[in-house]
C-alpha cells in the first residue's frame, strides 16, 4: 500500500465551550490542531499507513501533541523536539448570524523557527511514497516557506507523488514580506494532486476564472494542467453557507481527460466546519489509495467532509464503516 508522510505545523486549538464568546467563561476546550496533523490523523483512522514530520518543544504540551497522534495510530517517529513553544489558535464558533472567527498565537513557534537546513529529506522520505504539504507552511514566514518548497523538490526529486493542499491563509501571509504566488508556484510546479478551486488556481496564475459552476472550475483546471506538467488531478468543493448549522456542499474531482462531480450533501445541525477541507483531502487520498478511481474518490473525500462537521476539534476520527454508512443513507441507531 505504501506510506504516507504529512510534514507541517502542530498546534493546539483553544475553544469556548459551546458557542460562547471568547473569554465568556473562564474556561476553554483543547484538542489537536494544524491542516497536515488532521490529514495524518484522518488518514491514519482509516487504516493508511502515515506519518507526520514536524518539530515541538521538549515540554508537556509538545509530549502531548505526539501521544494524541500516537494514539490515533500516525507514526510519530519523525517528529523532532527542539525549540520553545507550540503554536496555538483559538476558535469562537459562530451561531445565528455571527459567524466562526479564528485568532492566531502562533509566532515564534518552533516549527515556524525550525532552520531549512534542519531536516535530513534522506531519512524523512525513506519509505514514504506520497508527501502531503499544505500551504499554511510557506505563510508561516520565509524559513519555513524555503522549507516547504525544499520538502516538495525532494519528494519529487526522489519519484516520491506530492500533493498540495492550497489551504490559503491570509492573516498569515500578510505578516511578513512574502510573494506567496511565487513561494505557492514552486510548491505546486513539483505536485501531482492539488487541493483548491478557481480561486486558488487563479492565484498562482495571476487571473481571473469568468464562467460560473462547473464550467468554471473545469476552465481553471485546464488551465492549471497547461501550466504545471507534473499535476494530473485537482480536487476541490464548492460550499453555500445558508446559515452557520446549515450548509450545502459538493466535491469534484478534475483529472487532464475528464472530471468527476458529486451531487451536493445538505449538511444540517453543524456541531463545528473547521477541519472539513482537511477531512476531504483525507477522503481523497484515501479513496485514491484504495484504488477506487476519481468518482469514488470524489464520494469518499464529501462523505467525511461531511462526517467532520457533526464533531468537534479539528480532526475527522471516522473509520471506513461510519463513511460506508453516511453513504448508505443510514440515520438509524446503529446497534
Amino acid at each position: 500500500m505504501g506510506k504516507f508522510l504529512a510534514f507541517g505545523e502542530v498546534m493546539l486549538r483553544l475553544s469556548p465551550p459551546g458557542r460562547e464568546l471568547l473569554m465568556q467563561s473562564p474556561r476553554l476546550d483543547v484538542w489537536l490542531g494544524g491542516a497536515e496533523a488532521n490529514v495524518a490523523t484522518a488518514l491514519a483512522r482509516l487504516g493508511q499507513d502515515v506519518g507526520f514530520a514536524t518539530v515541538v518543544p521538549d515540554n508537556d504540551l509538545g509530549r502531548a501533541a505526539v501521544s494524541i497522534l500516537r494514539g490515533h495510530g500516525v507514526d510519530t517517529g519523525r517528529v523532532a523536539f527542539a525549540g520553545e513553544r507550540i503554536g496555538l489558535y483559538f476558535v469562537t464558533s459562530g451561531a445565528g448570524v455571527r459567524a466562526t472567527e479564528v485568532l492566531y498565537d502562533r509566532a515564534h513557534s518552533a516549527f515556524a523557527q525550525a532552520p531549512a537546513e534542519a531536516w535530513h529529506w534522506d531519512a524523512l522520505l525513506t519509505g514514504v511514497d506520497r508527501l502531503h504539504l499544505s500551504g499554511v507552511t510557506p505563510a508561516l514566514g520565509p524559513v519555513p516557506a524555503q522549507t516547504a518548497v525544499a520538502a516538495a523538490r525532494a519528494a519529487s526529486a526522489r519519484g516520491i507523488a506530492v500533493s498540495f493542499d492550497g489551504n490559503w491563509r491570509g492573516k498569515l501571509w500578510e505578516k511578513w514580506d512574502a510573494d506567496p504566488r511565487v513561494i505557492l508556484t514552486e510548491i505546486v510546479a513539483e505536485a501531482d494532486l492539488m487541493f483548491g478551486n478557481h480561486r486558488d488556481v487563479g492565484l498562482l496564475l495571476g487571473r481571473e476564472f469568468s464562467g460560473e459552476g462547473e464550467d468554471r472550475r473545469r476552465e481553471a483546471a485546464e488551465a492549471a494542467f497547461a501550466a504545471f506538467p507534473k499535476l494530473q488531478l485537482i480536487a476541490s468543493t464548492a460550499r453555500h453557507v445558508e446559515n452557520v448549522d446549515v450548509n450545502r456542499l459538493s466535491a469534484r474531482i478534475d483529472a487532464r481527460d475528464r472530471a468527476a462531480q458529486t451531487a451536493e450533501a445538505t449538511i444540517a445541525g453543524i456541531v463545528d466546519r473547521v477541519g472539513g477541507g482537511d477531512a476531504f483531502a483525507a477522503g481523497v487520498l484515501h479513496g485514491l489509495r484504495s484504488g477506487w478511481g476519481i468518482d469514488r474518490a470524489a464520494e469518499i473525500g464529501l462523505a467525511l467532509a461531511a462526517l467532520k462537521h457533526s464533531l468537534p476539534g479539528d480532526a475527522a476520527l471516522f473509520r471506513q464503516t461510519d463513511i460506508d454508512a453516511y453513504l448508505a443513507g443510514g440515520l438509524d441507531v446503529r446497534r
